[in-house]
């Protein structure tokens, strides 16, 4: 029997290679002699590298950038050595999470950081770059990457000068660096555009700090502006500009970046489907199934496929709800945590549960052969 194990991580418990192990040690007394294939995934947010270096046999790289308040740190990317693929997440350079122990700062909050982890994939010989922008910290349209890409940018008296947020009003006119790009494939599962009432300021910006609203609308209206008429096209309607605090839009503006499902991107560079067609059963999950899973949730996508190709699907949980539909795309789901104990103690015990979980609903899974 060969098992495919495709779990998300189990967000502040397990990694997605966490959770892949823990069910594996559980499943070998359910099913003696079996083969495990391991394939972690993700949506293209936090965890999103780690998923896929995991998956490709890839290795860690990394560099010293700059985080969203300009602070020195270390960041790391995957490297996959064959074909020459580098593996980002902007939330290793620009996350919110690297932040928190600061008053956040959303006018001085910079991607320039997710620029220099850009430049050091490139500096690796990288012919294609993969990367995930969720968990920013950031609202600046990603004008800190294109200040680290090299854009240059002019004030009215043909001056050049290296604009943040603060200053950018000041520039009337940009020009693109001459070095080449490789190709830029940015994993990104919202559909929201740059700016207005689904905008990156209105619907992301409060959890980063952002009170005045038309403050951010004035400056990333003017950079959109600045960068259609340097490169001819308008990105700021494009269904995801505005992901990431409109690094959506600045990926596309200034690194060519072309804007994909995060799952489905993911799924492609594992080799997921044909991972499917091998398998006789098939283990996914998060850390809560939830109405929130079907909205493009990598769980999901793995389930769908799986079930495309007429096999056998578990999901397994830290929650499971009673979501309509959710159940539809299972064949058994399972909640590891127990109703009466809090949450806290079941994130620290989650390996553990894991195992009483599985070996709990032995007899139903059998059945699944």
């Amino acid at each position: 029997m060969r098992i495919l194990l495709s779990s998300d991580k189990f967000k502040g418990a397990l990694s997605a290679q966490g959770v892949a192990q823990s069910c594996e040690k559980a499943l070998q007394s359910v099913f003696p002699g079996a083969v495990f294939d391991t394939c972690p995934i993700a949506d293209g947010g936090e965890g999103t590298t780690e998923a896929m270096v995991a998956a490709l046999r890839g290795v860690w790289r990394e560099t010293t950038v700059l985080d969203a308040q300009a602070r020195p740190r270390l960041a790391r990317y995957g490297w996959v050595p064959a074909p020459q693929v580098a593996i980002l997440e902007m939330s290793a350079a620009s996350g919110l999470a690297l932040v928190q122990d600061r008053p956040l700062q959303p006018k001085l909050a910079s991607t320039f950081g997710t620029g220099e982890m850009l430049l050091a994939a490139m500096a690796s010989g990288a012919r294609k770059i993969i990367i995930g922008i969720g968990g920013s910290a950031t609202n600046d349209g990603g004008l800190g990457v294109a200040v680290a890409l090299g854009w240059r940018f002019f004030r009215a008296d043909g001056s050049t000068f290296q604009p943040t947020l603060e200053t950018v009003l000041a520039a009337v006119r940009m020009e693109s660096p001459s070095h080449p790009l490789p190709e830029i494939l940015v994993a990104c599962d919202v559909d929201n555009p740059l700016l207005g009432p689904r905008g990156a300021t209105r619907v992301y910006g409060p959890q980063k700090g952002v009170q005045d609203i038309a403050w951010f609308e004035e400056r990333l209206a003017h950079l959109a502006q600045l960068t259609a008429t340097a490169t001819g096209t308008d990105h700021q309607h494009q269904l995801g500009a505005g992901a990431a605090g409109g690094l959506g839009f600045g990926l596309m503006a200034f690194a060519g970046g072309k804007l994909t499902s995060g799952f489905e991107l993911i799924a492609a560079q594992v080799g997921l489907a044909e991972r499917i067609r091998q398998a006789d059963l098939v283990f996914t999950g998060e850390g809560r199934l939830d109405d929130q899973s079907l909205q493009g949730k990598g769980p999901i996508g793995v389930a769908k496929l799986a079930k495309s190709l007429g096999k056998k699907v578990v999901g397994i949980a830290g929650s499971v709800t009673d979501a309509p539909g959710l159940r539809d795309y299972f064949d058994l789901l399972i909640a590891i945590k127990p109703a009466d104990m809090p949450l806290p103690e079941a994130m620290r015990r989650t390996d553990e549960l894991i195992g009483q979980a599985i070996a709990a609903h032995t007899a139903e899974l059998r059945a699944l052969r």
